[in-house]
């Protein structure tokens, strides 16, 4: 389908770690505490450059840069503090204190930056046109989606599954992090499911956060590599002399070695 065919404006990528520690998960709580006070700020002041980004796409139909900038390094931070605490367990190296993306960091997002931004959708994407996707990680999350009325409080969100209550994904969290304590590993299926969920609401946090115009899909992108960062296999040429398949020659973007695209479902 061409909707799988085309990358989402928000990329949410990680890593799962091959060498977990059976038993820090215990105690991630506390370790991430500096983190959850600095959070505790930094969503105090995401909510305030919403509101002027509200009024800037108003009128001018775009969003400020700087402020964009700021926004998006607000959500990469929370997903790492996520991702390394009790919203997946994806990994035991500590969180960075940076708004800036560190490439060697397990877990990875970003945001393409819009150049230009619908002046009356920015009236209703919050608390219309997302209901949808509200309803739909009410189910899978718990408690509803978290922006704008839960996402600035760490206790009651980033720490037990973007909402309030038990969840879906924060059970197969604790599954997981059972599944650790025994055996050291951390089961695939509830990995890729729950990168799935975690990019989803993320999706819809950026959509929600008017950070983008384009309707995040009702699909679940599991796995670690958003289908937004994976290349696209080039296809080889036919060898010399062989035959056609019927419907004539490939063209050449897909004839040509070292053509770059992007295709859906690929996983690591």
């Amino acid at each position: 389908m061409t909707e799988n065919r085309t990358p989402y404006p928000v990329r949410v990528d990680a890593s799962e770690d091959a060498a977990a520690s059976r038993g820090l998960w215990l105690v991630k709580w506390l370790l991430l505490v500096p983190h959850y006070v600095v959070l505790f700020f930094l969503w105090l002041a995401f909510l305030a450059v919403s509101v002027v980004a509200f009024f800037a796409i108003l009128v001018t139909g775009r969003y400020p840069r700087a402020l964009f900038d700021f926004a998006v390094g607000v959500l990469r931070w929370s997903w790492r503090v996520h991702y390394y605490g009790y919203g997946a367990l994806g990994t035991d190296r500590y969180p960075p204190f940076t708004l800036a993306d560190v490439p060697d960091y397990p877990a990875h997002l970003d945001v393409a930056y819009p150049e230009r931004l619908s002046r009356g959708l920015v009236l209703v994407k919050s608390w219309l046109l997302a209901i949808p996707h509200y309803l739909v990680l009410s189910v899978f999350v718990g408690g509803g989606i978290w922006l704008g009325t839960r996402a600035g409080d760490p206790d009651d969100g980033w720490d037990s599954g973007w909402g309030a209550g038990v969840s879906l994904v924060g059970l197969l969290v604790f599954i997981a992090a059972i599944a650790l304590l025994f055996t050291g590993r951390y089961p695939r299926p509830l990995y890729d499911f729950v990168m799935g969920m975690q990019r989803w609401a993320l999706r819809v946090a950026a959509y929600a956060a008017l950070m983008t115009d384009r309707y995040p899909p009702f699909r679940l992108d599991t796995g670690g590599t958003d289908p937004g960062s994976a290349p696209a296999v080039p296809t080889p040429p036919p060898p010399s002399g062989a035959p056609v398949a019927p419907g004539g020659p490939p063209t050449p973007a897909a004839a040509t070695p070292g053509a770059t695209g992007h295709t859906a479902g690929v996983r690591t």
